[in-house]
């Protein structure tokens, strides 16, 4: 039986732990670390990293935004993944190509990422290009809600070829507003049938082999005033009429997106009474604080069934792969077509 964890995942201040660090990831309210482009150098230093991490406290569970296209953190010793959207591009020329590509893609992401140490990558984009988004664009598969499904559950099936757990957002769409809701609160006027029939689509067919959904900091007033990641309606829709049973993560506390919930230790209980069961709070130490000593005695199961359980490949192993060296050919040349 998995143990609980605490609910709060951290960032950490650079490539290497500091010795407050090592004192602040063994408090009890934190289950997660979560790497960001000023925490990587390389795909072996992140290895290291994730390494003197699970010396500290072997039970966290270690994340990275590693998409492809412009949101890719790794960058030195993996593969330049294109945006999503250039597969989605595939699909359309032709969908079984398309689809396989994709496949590959995830269980080269997945691989790679078990590789350097990590759990888990926040992936794949499950957002709908509403060609209205400054921040989702061509980190979504495309435009049509039944391509962006497919393609989503190839990407998922690769991650799960690797033995990655998939982690998909942002729930219930982020595609269609205009705002980015790391510096803004947005806000979706559509009504609820819309939103059905376009953007829960993906979320919708992918809910039963999603292992964890990331919630969007946008407000959806057809159904609640609250943003998504705060909404016990958003989140019980997700649990009950998806049956949705997998890790709910709240999207970065810090975001001005969910400023709306009041201060660091507010959000967090509203986040936590909303569903969500483990907490990102990034780029603000302070916070971070406040929120662990909100969040004492909170324990939390669901984030450790998304723990990476294989034997780990090592970086050098993955070029001996047939399926690694004809993927990573592909996906390069792709990525180098996108500049």
């Amino acid at each position: 039986m998995t143990h609980s964890v605490g609910p709060v995942m951290l960032d950490l201040e650079g490539s290497s732990l500091t010795s407050d660090e090592r004192q602040l990831l063994q408090k009890d309210a934190v289950g997660g670390v979560i790497l960001f482009a000023r925490n990587i150098q390389s795909a072996t230093q992140v290895r290291t990293l994730c390494d003197d991490i699970r010396q500290v406290r072997p039970d966290l569970l270690i994340a990275v935004d590693q998409e492809g296209g412009r949101v890719q953190r790794i960058k030195e010793g993996v593969t330049r993944l294109p945006p999503m959207a250039l597969l989605g591009q595939r699909y359309q020329q032709d969908a079984a190509e398309g689809l396989a590509l994709t496949r590959d893609a995830g269980w080269l992401l997945g691989m790679e990422m078990a590789a350097c140490g990590l759990d888990i990558t926040f992936a794949p984009v499950l957002d709908v290009d509403g060609s209205t988004s400054s921040v989702i664009g061509d980190r979504s598969f495309g435009q049509q809600p039944q391509q962006v499904a497919e393609l989503g559950q190839a990407l998922i099936q690769g991650l799960h070829d690797a033995g990655m757990a998939a982690v998909g957002k942002h729930f219930p769409g982020h595609g269609s507003v205009a705002e980015d809701s790391h510096i803004a609160l947005p806000v979706d006027e559509r009504p609820l049938s819309a939103i059905k029939q376009h953007d829960l689509v993906p979320f919708t067919q992918l809910a039963n082999v999603l292992d964890g959904v990331m919630p969007a900091h946008v407000i959806y007033p057809a159904f609640d005033h609250r943003p998504a990641g705060f909404s016990p309606a958003w989140l019980g829709m997700l649990r009950e009429s998806l049956n949705y049973k997998g890790c709910i993560f709240s999207d970065d506390l810090s975001m001005t997106g969910a400023h709306a919930a009041g201060s660091p230790a507010g959000r967090a209980n509203a986040a936590l009474q909303a569903g969500c069961d483990m907490l990102l709070i990034c780029n603000d130490r302070a916070a971070a604080l406040e929120v662990l000593d909100a969040c004492i005695g909170k324990g939390t199961r669901r984030p450790m069934k998304l723990r990476y359980a294989r034997a780990r490949p090592t970086l050098e192993s993955l070029s001996a792969l047939g399926r690694w060296r004809r993927t990573h050919a592909r996906l390069e040349a792709l990525a180098g077509s996108a500049q």
